[in-house]
């Protein structure tokens, strides 16, 4: 059999597990339950927050002929066939590649049409900031008043691009990025699966590395076991390609210094080591940041960050020797240099 990625196997098929988004799969459960679903539900936030992962578990839901709390049995007719992709009740739509009205015209035909099996007749319209303007338009009235038994969920990465005609005929839930100590539980949860070992510090990498998404997270541990079955901090940033925590602040402390030559030498090492200017700028300003915030807050650095109370300690201690504005000044120089760096022919010189 194939092999399939970790984002894949780990994809959360009821609302109890998924991971974050607590305010909106409760609301979701109390609809399934009470019987109050929407006709039109849409789903915003960045990449790998579980928009289209609740989708498929709400369709599932609305479908089950026996839900437990609002979750789906996974056992009845309904739901195995749903799980195994063999029914035609849920229909899941890639709008980037179907953004004509024509499609959306064939779409409405389809609708008339009552379900198979389930309850319900689910459309599931990912990216729908992608149709046109035509599209949306064809959409309108049939997303205001489909028949029935119709049930339309949309996602969208980018809800600012959809019509306000299209906003108001939905329930928006907006998900937010998912914090990094829970996505840590789950990536060690899948390295546990995978029969790997994978150390807290490296875990708590990757899922800072993650930005919030889920899915990035789990495709960076994927990567990390192709080369080990040992997940260690060192691997993880080999395969990030960014600079480990002594290093940057070796090199705040040569910027400190104004030791150029200090500093020349460290970008060189870094591209010896096949490291990207463009990885190591934004590293840079992470740590800028740090030391800003452990220089404004220093209380909250540990929970704002995620560190260990010895690693704030290291933080706050460097970030002494800064004064904020020079600080302020160094993180704009550097967040203007990862600018720069994209169109740069020669990025090591932009960033010497």
């Amino acid at each position: 059999m194939a092999y399939q990625a970790l984002y894949r196997q780990w994809r959360p098929k009821d609302f109890s597990s998924m991971v974050a988004q607590e305010a909106v799969i409760s609301t979701l459960r109390n609809q399934v339950m009470s019987g109050r679903v929407a006709h039109a539900y849409l789903f915003c936030g960045s990449r790998g927050t579980g928009k289209t992962s609740t989708a498929k578990i709400l369709a599932r839901a609305i479908n089950c002929e026996h839900p437990v709390n609002g979750d789906p049995c996974g056992q009845c007719e309904s739901c195995r066939r749903l799980l195994a992709d063999e029914s035609m009740d849920v229909m899941e739509i890639d709008a980037a590649s179907n953004n004509g009205v024509e499609e959306i015209r064939n779409l409405r035909e389809t609708v008339k049409y009552p379900p198979q099996q389930g309850k319900y007749k689910v459309y599931i319209i990912d990216e729908v900031h992608m149709l046109s303007t035509s599209a949306f338009n064809a959409l309108l009235k049939t997303l205001e008043e489909p028949p029935a038994y119709v049930v339309f969920i949309l996602a969208t990465t980018e809800p600012q691009k959809l019509p306000a005609t299209i906003l108001s005929r939905c329930q928006r839930f907006d998900f937010g990025r998912i914090p990094a100590h829970q996505i840590a539980g789950r990536l060690r949860q899948a390295a546990e699966g995978a029969k790997a070992e994978a150390s807290e510090n490296a875990l708590m990498l990757i899922a800072r590395a993650a930005e919030g998404g889920m899915r990035d997270a789990l495709s960076i541990l994927d990567m990390c076991l192709g080369y080990s079955n040992q997940v260690t901090e060192d691997l993880v940033r080999n395969v990030l390609g960014t600079s480990d925590r002594s290093f940057l602040f070796r090199f705040a402390d040569a910027l400190e210094k104004e030791d150029a030559s200090a500093v020349m030498r460290m970008i060189d090492e870094l591209m010896r080591a096949g490291r990207e200017p463009m990885v190591f700028a934004k590293d840079v300003s992470q740590h800028l940041r740090a030391l800003l915030i452990a220089k404004c807050s220093p209380d909250d650095l540990s929970a704002l960050l995620d560190l260990t109370q010895e690693d704030a300690q290291e933080y706050a201690q460097q970030a002494e020797k800064f004064t904020t504005t020079r600080l302020m000044n160094m993180l704009e120089l550097f967040m203007r240099v990862e600018t720069d760096l994209r169109w740069a022919s020669s990025p090591r010189i932009v960033l010497e």
